[in-house]
């Protein structure tokens, strides 16, 4: 099956083939084909299949021909930085039509995105708590809105944004299409999707499962080793990009600031940071000024590029969930990747529910035998890695030499 399947608008067949892609995905063949039907959808399905692409690109379709003037689909995402992919996306594809969109959120002037609102969109990809405020002041129509997407629902309600969900529906033309896309389903979330859903076709692949790209590898390390643990993996051959996560906002700031003091490529991301230095940290990251981000949660779900090589979890995620989401950073885009986890005695437990969600044992490798290839029941002497501070001094640290190739963000279109 190929996308010229699904009889795409010819500009949109052709930033389809421009962008090199050919084959959908599994979840682009099920989705996509109801979706232009104008069914309601329920899709099931982990980060990095695809369904950016399965909702965006039959949005186009819909309103490539529309009267412009009033917003026609509108998608509501949890956070920032999903919301501005989305758009991202959402540009990319719509490129040679007359479409206009636009993300909406707070951290940012809402007086510039009101002008922008009243003077016409065609697609807006928002977060819910700054579209509320442009509904109070009435800078934004949505009535007669044709495609409504809820995007990442599961994590909508882990942000409590629910009520505020709830809230822009009655704002929203009744007449609508309505398509909710979800990691997990959670009983708040079914109960939406029953309230909101007109005879939906579900489409599932595989929404609870970790990717089958990815290796998942385990460290047993103390708390106090994990740092210089992190170092010495981040210093081997075979580690190109990396993203960190941590459980706190401090943690994620200091622990990129001790990278940076030992030569790393490092920025952080976090909650605490402005609009403008998170947006920074991660198109530096997008770039290659940056080969690591250390990041909270807030970018479990909000970051897709499709050249990272290494998940670490400097922390044990708290949930099965969180753990899925954070390893599916890696082993995107038909590449293959590598998750590591730091756990301490503590953290027993929730490795047996992750084994059980992956349907089998993680490879375990105790702190003192870092090398890349380890095997479980392979014992192998400790050779430390060279440290950037050593490839410096002999003209190959991390900083100088021929400068990387920069990432490409992909929407595992």
């Amino acid at each position: 099956m190929s996308f010229s399947n699904f009889s795409f608008h010819p500009k949109i067949q052709s930033a389809i083939q421009k962008s090199g892609y050919t084959v959908p995905t599994p979840i682009q063949q099920q989705a996509i084909g109801p979706i232009l039907d104008k069914r309601d959808i329920l899709g099931l399905a982990q980060t990095g299949t695809g369904k950016t692409a399965a909702f965006v690109l039959p949005i186009i379709q819909r309103l490539i021909d529309r009267p412009a003037g009033k917003v026609g689909a509108l998608v509501i995402a949890p956070t920032r930085e999903l919301a501005e992919q989305i758009l991202e996306y959402v540009q990319k594809m719509s490129i040679g039509t007359r479409l206009r969109s636009l993300a909406v959120y707070g951290g940012v002037n809402k007086n510039t995105q009101a002008a922008r609102l009243k003077a016409g969109v065609d697609v807006v990809v928002a977060c819910p708590g700054r579209l509320l405020d442009h509904l109070s002041d009435r800078a934004v129509d949505l009535s007669a809105v044709e495609m409504l997407v809820l995007d990442e629902a599961d994590h909508m309600f882990d942000k409590g944004f629910l009520p505020d969900i709830r809230k822009i529906l009655r704002a929203v033309n009744t007449q609508r299409q309505t398509l909710v896309f979800s990691a997990t389903m959670p009983g708040e979330i079914r109960h939406l999707v029953e309230d909101i859903l007109k005879n939906p076709v579900t489409v599932q692949v595989e929404h609870e499962r970790p990717t089958k790209s990815v290796k998942h590898s385990v460290y047993q390390v103390q708390q106090q080793e994990k740092t210089d643990l992190l170092k010495d993996i981040l210093a081997r051959k075979d580690v190109k990009t990396a993203l960190v996560f941590t459980r706190t906002k401090h943690r994620a700031k200091s622990l990129a600031l001790q990278l940076q003091k030992s030569d790393f490529q490092a920025a952080s991301l976090q909650g605490n940071m402005s609009q403008a230095k998170r947006q920074s940290a991660l198109d530096g990251f997008k770039n290659g000024t940056y080969s690591i981000l250390v990041a909270t949660d807030i970018a479990a779900r909000g970051i897709d590029v499709s050249e990272i090589s290494h998940v670490i979890n400097y922390d044990m995620p708290d949930t099965v969930e969180t753990y899925t989401h954070r390893t599916g950073r890696t082993g995107r885009a038909a590449c293959t990747g590598e998750a590591f986890t730091f756990v301490t005695a503590d953290d027993s437990r929730m490795i047996r529910m992750v084994e059980q969600n992956l349907g089998r044992k993680i490879v375990k490798v105790a702190s003192s035998r870092i090398g890349s290839g380890s095997q479980p029941d392979e014992v192998r002497p400790h050779v430390p890695a060279e440290t950037p501070e050593k490839k410096k001094a002999a003209g190959q640290g991390r900083s100088g030499g021929k400068p990387r190739r920069g990432l490409s963000f992909d929407f595992g279109i």
